[in-house]
């Protein structure tokens, strides 16, 4: 028998749908086989495997995908801030831009927003979780955030997963008003984050490259927000500028081609999480929405 299809909770529609999933034979192959996974530990988790993807999807030849992806794909062309014929390579389709209307930020100073199009799972207590993408399957955020003292600071605290596709907008937002520090890198493998792969080692998610970038924020204290590469997204790149203020829903980055993940943490007490996902995450069923949309609100210190 094979896996279970993955299903989410569509915000919009009201129903749950069965995702399509980009590459999934191959995602079965590498993270369900014995010669997948001697692959996997070989070649595809390492830096060098996902930039040469890089590399040919940066090629001119490689425009020529960009149109048969948003056919495939259903895309909202009329949302692309160009349209799918100006663009000179599949990475500059993947990584595009869209017009400033086709995500208004929920207002509210109280109110923070999905930090990016996804599917997103929410954790009130991260602590009391007892599995992410599978019952059971957890990990420390010491391991989320490679260090024991940050970690204590969002002990007891929140945590949204945004999981991004292949066939999403693939740049990330800040989620809440405030001042951002540096972008810190924490170097890793590049193992994917779709639920493929994650339902056999949730861990995969504290052992790929990842970027860490905490924001003061008047409303929400301190935020932690995580950029995680996967396998073919070995570049993640932040566009903002360190100790300058920023306002919810400003765009913070984007990634290369690929799935990739967006991890962001609450201290204790400080967001009460949207209904619809706590709802669903309970019963580990993402729900889909796009940046700007509501994630929840403040509560306080």
């Amino acid at each position: 028998m094979g896996a279970a299809p993955i299903r989410y909770f569509d915000r919009y529609k009201g129903s749950v749908e069965t995702e399509q999933v980009y590459g999934e034979a191959w995602l079965k192959f590498i993270y369900e086989t014995v010669p997948g996974k001697l692959a996997l530990a070989a070649l595809v988790r390492r830096a060098m495997f996902s930039k040469f993807y890089g590399w040919r999807m940066n090629r001119r030849i490689s425009s020529a995908k960009v149109l048969p992806f948003v056919v495939d794909y259903e895309l909202e062309a009329g949302e692309f801030a160009k349209t799918p014929w100006e663009f000179k390579t599949f990475n500059e389709f993947f990584a595009r831009a869209l017009k400033k209307e086709a995500r208004p930020i929920a207002p509210g100073d109280d109110v923070a927003v999905m930090p990016a199009d996804g599917r997103h799972l929410a954790f009130p207590v991260v602590d009391a979780t007892q599995g992410f993408y599978a019952k059971g399957m957890t990990f420390t955020l010491a391991e989320l955030l490679d260090d024991e003292a940050l970690a204590a600071e969002f002990a007891g605290g929140s945590m949204l997963i945004s999981r991004l596709c292949p066939v999403d907008y693939h740049r990330f937002h800040f989620p809440v008003a405030g001042t951002p520090g540096e972008a810190e890198l924490i170097n890793g493998y590049l193992y994917s984050v779709n639920p493929v792969a994650l339902r056999q080692n949730v861990r995969y998610l504290v052992e790929n490259k990842r970027m860490v970038t905490l924001i003061d924020s008047p409303q929400f204290g301190r935020v932690a927000v995580l950029e995680v590469g996967a396998t073919c997204v070995g570049t993640i790149r932040n566009l903002f500028l360190p100790d300058q203020p920023v306002a919810k829903g400003e765009e913070k980055g984007l990634f290369k081609f690929g799935g990739s993940c967006v991890i962001t943490l609450f201290q204790k007490g400080r967001i009460t999480f949207e209904p619809d996902l706590v709802e669903h995450s309970a019963n580990f069923v993402e729900v889909y929405a796009k940046m700007g949309d509501r994630l929840g609100v403040a509560t306080g210190a």
